[in-house]
């Protein structure tokens, strides 16, 4: 086969993988269309990759290349640097393509030319590589219109000179190189999927996504650049801290503390949001006047209280109303941004508070919340009795998913509240570290948060 005959570049990263990576080979090898080439690279494994790459070398489509360790994102790079195809997509050395997937995803991008990538269904394997669910994606554009969940990192078709003009792979961030690109490729192209699972994704302790606190990290960093671009010259933002005296498990508690050396649950939030250039103002919302004596000891002048009615501070009144008083009182733009930060979430810290802002204002949403996925079985009374409304047996599908707010951040847009929401319509999420999510809302709650704080300063001392 010539250069010219090259249409697909497929390429397989390996690092300790040797366990799966001929499996991973022979299924490009069976492909049902003959126009790839395949560019294999080894990153410093200390298994039998290299050898097996090496009983391959020979073939006239294959290309073997042994890195000392620049991770996926440097891999990735060098495969583009050397790829001959106008189409580009990755196999992990962990994973399978479906004999077809070449030449399904490569028809759609011959048949949609304004389209940059296309992305499709994928089957869950175990260890062993029996399926235990098929992942389904809504169709791109038709019933799904906010892009705010990516493709998946590997398995995506992907222009090899779209790829090229938008730089390549970040190598700075250690993962998400996939969730950099997609929010690179969103503003100047149009992305595709279809709904065939193309592919085999093995789940084992191995991957990279198990792998949590460096995908946090980068995936925030990927967020913060996006919506900088995007934020420059527009309105502040602005911390609300709601707080009142009764209503609570306990009145006042807002001034209680984990620890002798904690400060107040109040005052960890305060501080937490003074901590951060990119908050304007901290305003401080409570029905209370040690409150407010209690925010005029800071002497911030970006620090303020904002006097709530009694009435208000009621479980069945929304914080809605507070918000409204607050954006007339300090006299707000509906350009500006509020992030609403709770002192029963002592362990939140200033990076999710900031995510909130950035997941919004990336997706040029409304609003942005932070959630968690619910994965126990959630049941509905029907006439016949319960009803499962979240397990739909082997086929999950992102529509299907059900979460909760995790009641850490909240972002919205001031200009909600002329549309009566402070919400609005258009609503993202984003996914919070389990670290950050405790809540307080009783005394038990109270008494977990206290453990967890005085193991925390063990752990860090």
């Amino acid at each position: 086969m010539t250069n010219t005959e090259v249409k697909i570049t497929v390429y397989i990263a390996s690092h300790n993988y040797g366990h799966f990576l001929k499996e991973a080979i022979e299924s490009v090898l069976n492909q049902s269309v003959d126009n790839w080439e395949l560019i294999l690279i080894n990153d410093n494994s200390s298994d039998n990759t290299r050898d097996l790459m090496d009983m391959y070398a020979d073939h006239d489509r294959i290309s073997v290349f042994h890195t000392d360790g620049i991770g996926l994102p440097g891999v990735a790079n060098l495969a583009l640097n050397n790829a001959k195809g106008e189409y580009i997509v990755r196999l992990d050395g962990d994973d399978i393509f479906d004999e077809n997937i070449l030449l399904v995803l490569g028809n759609y991008l011959d048949k949609n030319q304004s389209t940059a990538l296309v992305f499709p269904d994928y089957y869950l394997v175990d260890d062993d590589g029996g399926i235990f669910q098929s992942e389904r994606r809504a169709k791109v554009f038709d019933e799904n219109h906010m892009l705010d969940i990516p493709a998946h990192g590997a398995c995506t078709m992907i222009r090899t000179e779209v790829l090229k003009e938008l730089g390549g792979y970040r190598t700075d961030l250690g993962a998400q190189d996939g969730f950099d690109f997609w929010t690179k490729v969103l503003n100047r192209y149009k992305c595709g999927n279809v709904n065939v699972p193309l592919f085999y994704y093995r789940r084992h302790g191995k991957n990279l996504t198990s792998s949590s606190q460096r995908i946090f990290r980068a995936r925030r960093a990927i967020k913060r650049d996006a919506s900088e671009a995007i934020r420059k010259g527009q309105g502040k933002t602005i911390a609300v801290i709601p707080c009142r005296k009764f209503y609570d498990f306990t009145t006042d508690l807002w001034s209680k503390s984990l620890a002798e050396d904690s400060g107040s649950l109040l005052e960890i939030s305060i501080n937490r949001c003074l901590s951060s250039e990119d908050i304007d103002q901290v305003i401080v919302s409570s029905d209370n006047q040690e409150v407010q004596r209690f925010v005029d000891k800071y002497k911030n002048p970006n620090l303020f209280f904002h006097q709530r009615q009694s009435k208000d501070t009621l479980r069945s009144r929304p914080i809605s109303i507070a918000i409204n008083d607050i954006v007339e009182t300090f006299n707000l733009s509906d350009e500006d941004i509020v992030v609403l930060s709770y002192l029963q979430a002592p362990f939140t810290t200033i990076e999710s508070l900031k995510e909130a802002v950035d997941t919004m204002v990336m997706n040029q949403a409304d609003s942005a919340f932070a959630i968690k996925e619910i994965t126990d079985t959630v049941y509905q009374r029907t006439a016949h009795g319960l009803n499962s409304i979240n397990y739909r047996g082997q086929l999950k599908a992102d529509f299907d998913i059900l979460y909760r707010d995790a009641r850490v951040s909240t972002a919205f847009k001031v200009g909600n509240l002329k549309h009566g929401s402070i919400n609005g319509s258009r609503r993202v999420h984003f996914v919070v570290p389990d670290s950050e999510t405790h809540f307080i809302e009783n005394q038990e709650d109270f008494n977990v948060a206290r453990a967890l704080f005085h193991i925390r300063k063990e752990e860090a001392s």
